[in-house]
């Protein structure tokens, strides 16, 4: 529901807590009309990023824009995860080129058009297996292992990342079942 009056230091808060971003339900929440958005960004104050979704011109720009821009096209229901969040959790060598979002498992009957350069993955991720890293939600480290090794990330990979998380007492061996069975074949974790 919208306001009668638009309420900048509302829009301003929820943007501020997104790297700047917003989306077009919320800036009606706020109170800007359609109408009102369109007039800002001809002002160039607000820019349009993609459908639905804006960024406050003068907000200073974060590292990870692109993530916050997936999250918000999620609806805000969307976990960064799998390659993303290892790179997010700074394990391994992977550099993903495309991010990673898991969607929850209710989505997957759902028709939309995923943004060039996101990944869906669908399954319900509960909040005790979520971090935040800045303004988007994350998959745990244990979680984010565990994904990779069910959905088939490169053992030599796998196995790098899984010993740096151990290394760095993130996670405990014996929270690594799937982790286990998937480099089995492969050598195991190794030490």
């Amino acid at each position: 529901m919208s306001s009668e009056e638009p309420d900048w230091d509302r829009l301003f808060e929820t943007a501020s807590e997104q790297g700047g971003m917003f989306t077009a339900r919320q800036a009606l929440e706020a109170g800007y009309s359609k109408q009102l958005v369109a007039h800002h960004v001809r002002a160039d104050r607000f820019s349009r990023v993609r459908r639905g979704i804006y960024r406050l011109v003068y907000f200073p720009p974060t590292e990870h824009e692109d993530l916050v821009v997936a999250w918000l096209w999620s609806e805000r229901a969307g976990v960064v995860s799998h390659e993303t969040a290892l790179a997010l959790h700074g394990l391994s060598d992977v550099l993903p080129a495309r991010i990673h979002l898991t969607l929850p498992a209710a989505w997957r009957r759902r028709r939309f058009r995923v943004p060039a350069g996101v990944v869906l993955h669908h399954a319900d991720v509960p909040s005790a297996e979520r971090t935040w890293f800045g303004a988007v939600p994350t998959t745990s480290v244990r979680r984010t292992l565990r994904d990779c090794a069910v959905d088939g990330l490169a053992p030599d990979l796998l196995r790098q990342a899984t010993q740096q998380a151990l290394g760095r007492g993130l996670v405990g061996r014996d929270e690594l079942h799937d982790v286990e069975s998937a480099l089995a074949a492969f050598g195991g974790v190794g030490v």
